[in-house]
């Protein structure tokens, strides 16, 4: 979230379509946690390469994952930057199930020496990369290039001329649309949106778009080809940032008044057959930074959060919309938490009412504009993360990160103990609770001298962690040894530091007890 005064006409389009949101939600049939899919994957980093710049795209087919960027090397999982450091020109491939390093290596170079969007054929066999770059290894292009992912060779008849970056590619079996900045392709007037073959031969499809457009998504049996951006007009209909156009002819069909106030701008949109979803970022204190979940069918709105933090991708995956922001108030969304200092830049959550389920594994901020994570993707279970963070679950890692399925590894931190009170015969001992990235309910055992004498269950995250305590009654008089771990069923923390206790013979309170 980029800051910048609320105009009042942003407040004024917010508030409609808060209502519009509200509208849209009582209209939704409720949803049983007996329906609802949890989150597919844990919350524990594996072992993954690094890039020594920015991941603004990924892509997978056939057990390979495509990574696009603003990079010159790529790291072993581990390595401090500088270390053991392998070319890679702003694209890079891994095996998707171990992260392997692939030999697929050809360098994006010229113009910004970028690579923005990758995008694969409905059948795997064709990679097509988008960004800003005039040569891809000695061979001269145009910002828009295909490979063949069998052998990682440049095909020879995929090379439109764009005039400027691409942003966005999505392809049909017969279609590729590109859209970014560019207002010329192969010579001919194309303003930020274009169609070609899969050979590279520019279509009729034509659309006015006049701002550029960072998001496409093509629906094929809905006759729509979804259009995200910085735009407020297309084809001379005010469209603010969100627009679906016919995918033959580049005529709108279908304008979203109300759906993102002025200064917010779609960043990314996917689909999962049955409902479209918006990520948006708000360019200014307070606007909206969201989601946005639509029907296919009719393209009405079935919700909108209101979490506040950039969302620069959504990715829906097996009952699950994950996303990628660096939210830090989402008090409005159910599950949410307040506006903190922490910010918070993967999320989960369902796609029926928008909540937000307990699965919490973090990045940084990191370099460039400092947002975070920016492109997610999923390739034989195992979900790849990139980005412009330097930091993963508190630990070194640049770049790129990926979370399987499980085992889950994680341990809750142990808490410590205190003496809350003491009197003749009794002691109370009390403790903060833990929290754990994946998993909400936690187990507690209290220890008296190797024995155990309490097991206590209570559910927190990382904003909300209550205090417990237990009470027994000991021999006056008498010292003993207190000690705790917490485990999530799975992973059990060490024992904390030993808290000693010498019971007294007769009433005493514990000086400074906040309890008292």
């Amino acid at each position: 979230m980029r800051l910048r005064k609320l105009p009042p006409r942003a407040a004024t389009s917010a508030v409609a379509t808060a209502l519009l949101c509200s509208a849209a939600l009582l209209h939704s049939p409720p949803v049983s946690a007996a329906d609802e899919a949890g989150p597919a994957f844990t919350a524990d980093p594996l072992a993954t390469w690094q890039t020594n710049g920015i991941v603004w795209s990924l892509a997978a087919a056939h057990g390979v994952v495509y990574v696009g960027g603003t990079f010159d090397s790529v790291r072993p999982p581990g390595a401090e930057p500088g270390v053991q450091e392998v070319p890679r020109r702003n694209f890079a491939a891994f095996d998707a199930t171990t992260g392997a390093l692939l030999p697929c290596a050809p360098s994006f170079t010229g113009g910004a020496g970028t690579v923005r969007a990758l995008k694969t054929s409905p059948d795997g066999r064709v990679l097509y990369v988008g960004g800003s770059f005039s040569r891809v290894g000695p061979t001269g292009v145009a910002s828009a290039v295909a490979l063949n992912t069998a052998d990682c060779s440049l095909r020879k008849d995929f090379r439109p001329a764009m005039s400027a970056t691409v942003r966005a590619i999505d392809a049909t079996d017969r279609t590729v649309y590109l859209g970014g900045d560019f207002r010329r392709v192969d010579g001919q007037t194309r303003q930020r949106v274009a169609a070609v073959t899969p050979q590279g031969v520019l279509q009729a499809f034509r659309a006015d778009v006049d701002a550029p457009v960072r998001a496409l998504s093509v629906a094929p049996s809905r006759g729509k080809l979804y259009v995200g951006g910085d735009f407020e007009w297309v084809n001379g209909r005010e469209s603010r940032s969100l627009a679906a156009l016919n995918p033959t002819s580049g005529a709108l069909v279908r304008a979203y008044p109300g759906w993102l106030p002025p200064g917010s701008v779609v960043k990314s949109i996917a689909q999962d057959g049955t409902r479209f979803y918006v990520a948006a970022e708000g360019r200014g204190m307070g606007i909206f930074d969201g989601r946005i979940a639509g029907r296919l069918d009719n393209d009405r709105m079935v919700w909108r959060d209101t979490c506040l933090g950039a969302t620069q991708a959504v990715l829906p995956y097996r009952g699950v919309l994950y996303s990628a922001s660096h939210a830090h108030d989402c008090s409005n969304t159910p599950g949410g938490f307040p506006d903190l200092r922490e910010r918070q830049h993967l999320l989960a959550q369902s796609p029926q009412d928008r909540r937000i389920l307990h699965w919490f594994p973090d990045t940084n901020e990191g370099i460039g504009e400092q947002v975070g994570p920016r492109a997610l993707a999923v390739s034989r279970g195992v979900l790849w993360v990139g980005g412009e963070f330097t930091r993963v679950n508190g630990a070194p890692q640049q770049g790129l990160t990926r979370l399987g399925s499980g085992p889950d590894t994680g341990a809750p931190a142990v808490p410590a103990l205190s003496l809350s009170a003491q009197q003749s015969g009794q002691v109370t001992v009390r403790w903060k609770a833990s929290w754990d990235r994946d998993d909400a309910s936690l187990t507690y055992r209290l220890y008296r001298d190797g024995r155990l004498v309490s097991t206590q269950q209570r559910s927190s995250t990382y904003w909300d962690r209550p205090w417990m305590s237990f009470t027994e009654s000991v021999a006056a008089g008498t010292p003993h040894q207190y000690r705790i771990e917490v485990t999530d069923g799975t992973n059990t923390s060490v024992k904390s530091a030993p808290l000693r206790v010498t019971v007294p013979t007769r009433a005493a309170a514990v000086a400074g007890d906040p309890w008292t």
